[in-house]
């Protein structure tokens, strides 16, 4: 079922229930990963934030890593909490994340009790709160048996820490066995974050279907593939974008190699009068089985258009068609 509340500029924004919980999130979210850390102007940052909320983006989503520098993002936010969001905190749906290196040390990554737990306190420490609404384990740990790392987000929750318990990076299987250990100890899997995009379905083989299994929600990250999916590459790869720096995560031959599926879809945004962007976040929301598409911005111009998503989530089925024969034709 779907909630729809708050009326921005483009319309009003439709909030989703995650699984089978109580909890509705928007859309569309807000994630803090690259544009949030010491390399990025506090008050820009801060604008984003504000106008987001403004137009019903009601979560953030951080982890504790989030930088640079790691912890970085976390402490940001929590300077912007204190100072512009602390009365609407109840308002506010704010979650973060243990699993990747943190620090030095064998106690610093991965799925252990004592990592994540630790990490929780130092979360909730940078960002100035009691809790956050959502605790997630951020990878599963290859060393640490599943019932370790469930049985802390467990304790999280019953330690009033986190309301929630979330999980990332999973896979189908995994996340049924997580499923069962969580729902065994009270505490029922709320969500899973995976990536998820046109160009990147692996959530189709299997996960989205065992999320419905255990009645879980799912809230999709870089659904415009770090940029691929929108305007910025249509050209090529411009001077000082993420694609012609160092990134380990989209590369100047990947854009090169995925530029004509891009034009091509952009002219199908178009007939529908949107952007790329837009277009691509209303495809990963079609259907109602992804609860919420998780955008990052760099700018308040770029959050307005992704959150103009919302004003075209539907799609015929001549559309999802001609989309399928551009992915098919050049994946």
């Amino acid at each position: 079922m779907t909630y729809v509340a708050s009326e921005g500029r483009y319309g009003p924004m439709p909030y989703r229930r995650s699984g089978r919980s109580g909890l509705r999130l928007p859309a569309i979210s807000l994630g803090l990963w690259h544009n949030f850390g010491d390399a990025h102007p506090l008050e820009g940052q801060r604008a984003i934030l504000r106008r987001a909320f403004d137009l019903g983006v009601t979560h953030f989503d951080l982890a504790n890593n989030y930088g640079p520098e790691p912890g970085a993002a976390e402490r940001n936010f929590g300077q912007i909490l204190a100072a512009d969001f602390r009365p609407y905190r109840d308002e506010l749906i704010i979650s973060t994340k243990a699993g990747y290196h943190m620090w030095a040390g064998p106690y610093g990554e991965f799925g252990s009790r004592k990592y994540l737990l630790a990490s929780l306190d130092q979360s909730l420490g940078r960002m100035g709160l009691e809790y956050v609404d959502i605790f997630y384990s951020h990878r599963p740990d290859p060393d640490t048996p599943l019932e370790e790392t469930m049985g802390a987000l467990d304790t999280a929750v019953r330690q009033g820490k986190a309301l929630y318990a979330g999980i990332s990076n999973y896979t189908a299987e995994q996340t049924r066995e997580a499923a069962r250990i969580l729902r065994e100890l009270g505490t029922p899997l709320l969500i899973h974050q995976p990536s998820y995009s046109m160009v990147n379905r692996w959530v189709e083989d299997g996960l989205l279907d065992a999320l419905d299994e255990v009645g879980a929600g799912s809230i999709a990250f870089s659904p415009l593939a770090q940029g691929l999916l929108t305007d910025r590459y249509l050209n090529g790869v411009p001077e000082g974008s993420r694609a012609a720096g160092a990134s380990p995560f989209l590369t100047e031959d990947r854009v090169v190699g995925a530029v004509e599926t891009a034009r091509a879809l952009d002219e199908i945004a178009k007939r529908r009068g949107q952007t790329l962007a837009q277009l691509a976040l209303a495809w990963v929301l079609r259907g109602g089985r992804v609860t919420s598409a998780l955008i990052g911005a760099s700018s308040v111009r770029q959050l307005e258009d992704n959150v103009g998503a919302v004003a075209n989530l539907g799609f015929e089925d001549e559309e999802l068609a001609e989309i399928e024969a551009v992915l098919g034709a050049r994946g």
